[in-house]
């Protein structure tokens, strides 16, 4: 899959950019602050329907202004295809794909993939197990469109299991007619992750292997109440039902799922360097990318936003070997630092580069092979 062409206006710092983009590497080179990751954030948008940076969307309207425009042209699978989102103050955003819009977002998901390597990512280590699901869910949802129903399904029956635990609700017969429903699609969701983790920790160990030039053992482990043999949903809530009516929420579930992330079998978080933590996370973004391309037959977008800072030259010349390779398509990136850019360029054969300022992109080199 191949963006062909971008227009942004009026979002976040970027009052209006028009790009032409190479169908193999787009090179965005500035200042921090100069607009460099929104129009990364703009490419996300349009592949998976919000910012990456967690911003509402009221709040990717540049100030001063009362509306935003994206629009994205794609080559999909031999296809063109236009994406185009509208967001206004005070009204319910527009999201078409050939000028129809969507009746439920969340059929969007999956259809046009792409992949973000950002700082943020040393989250996945270093933050809370929220961090993780997330991780896990966004992916998996990309390729399996049941998942993310049956994920819906049970948020909705743990909101309500929760609001009857505050309320001081005792009727166990209330209780289980909506734990019944939660554990179909715990069990299901459960499997998922399980078989998830399991493929991608190969992937993800040979990529980590890669780019720190180590025999370093890299590994992911899935972690979940529901993985005990012979263990249901019910009966983990029916243990824990005096100690859920005491604190007030479901202290137990597939919510409560984690990933233990290990380098040579000792806990990351607690073990790693930045520059071992910034391997890990880049080389779960590749082996994310690697999945998604396998499960959907399309190669996804790979947006890569400042991702040398921290890492010694030999792990950065790794990276642009991983990345410049026939594996990946069209590419995104950004940096403050031109040497890392013509050091992926050499790789890349065709490219565009862009100088950034005050939201402004200016073409400054280009070529084709």
């Amino acid at each position: 899959m191949i963006l062909t062409g971008l227009e942004a206006v009026n979002f976040k710092n970027i009052g209006e950019a028009r790009l032409e983009l190479s169908p193999k590497a787009n090179c965005f080179l500035g200042d921090n602050g100069m607009g460099k990751s929104n129009l990364l954030d703009a490419i996300y948008y349009l592949g998976i329907g919000k910012s990456f940076t967690g911003a509402l969307d009221p709040m990717l309207i540049r100030r001063g202004d009362d509306f935003t425009m994206l629009r994205g042209t794609y080559l999909r699978k031999g296809i063109a295809e236009e994406l185009t989102v509208g967001i206004r103050q005070g009204r319910r955003k527009s999201f078409r794909r050939g000028g129809k819009d969507y009746k439920r977002l969340s059929e969007h998901l999956g259809k046009f993939p792409l992949v973000l390597i950002s700082p943020a990512d040393m989250d996945l280590v270093t933050g809370p197990a929220d961090e993780r699901r997330r991780f896990m869910d966004m992916i998996i949802a990309q390729t399996d469109p049941r998942y993310l129903d049956m994920l819906i399904r049970y948020n909705r029956g743990l909101e309500q299991r929760n609001k009857m635990l505050k309320s001081g609700v005792t009727d166990r017969e209330l209780f289980l007619a909506i734990e019944a429903g939660m554990e179909i699609s715990a069990e299901y969701i459960a499997a998922a992750r399980r078989d998830w983790t399991a493929l991608l920790t190969g992937i993800f160990g040979r990529y980590y292997r890669l780019i720190s030039g180590t025999d370093e053992q890299a590994a992911l482990a899935y972690t979940s109440h529901l993985l005990a043999p012979g263990t249901s949903l019910v009966d983990i809530f029916e243990q824990r039902r005096t100690r859920d009516a005491a604190v007030g929420y479901t202290t137990a579930g597939i919510h409560r799922d984690d990933i233990e992330m290990t380098l040579a079998a000792m806990p990351l978080r607690r073990t790693g360097s930045q520059g071992q933590i910034k391997t890990y996370t880049i080389a779960l973004r590749l082996a994310q990318f690697e999945f998604i391309k396998k499960a959907s037959a399309m190669t996804p977008l790979l947006l890569l936003d400042d991702i040398f800072d921290k890492l010694d030259a030999g792990r950065v010349g790794r990276i642009m070997d991983v990345v410049g390779s026939e594996t990946f398509g069209q590419i995104f990136i950004t940096d403050t630092n031109r040497k890392h850019l013509d050091e992926l360029l050499a790789r890349a054969g065709e490219y565009a580069m862009w100088h950034v300022a005050g939201g402004s992109f200016e073409k400054i080199s280009e070529t084709s092979r």
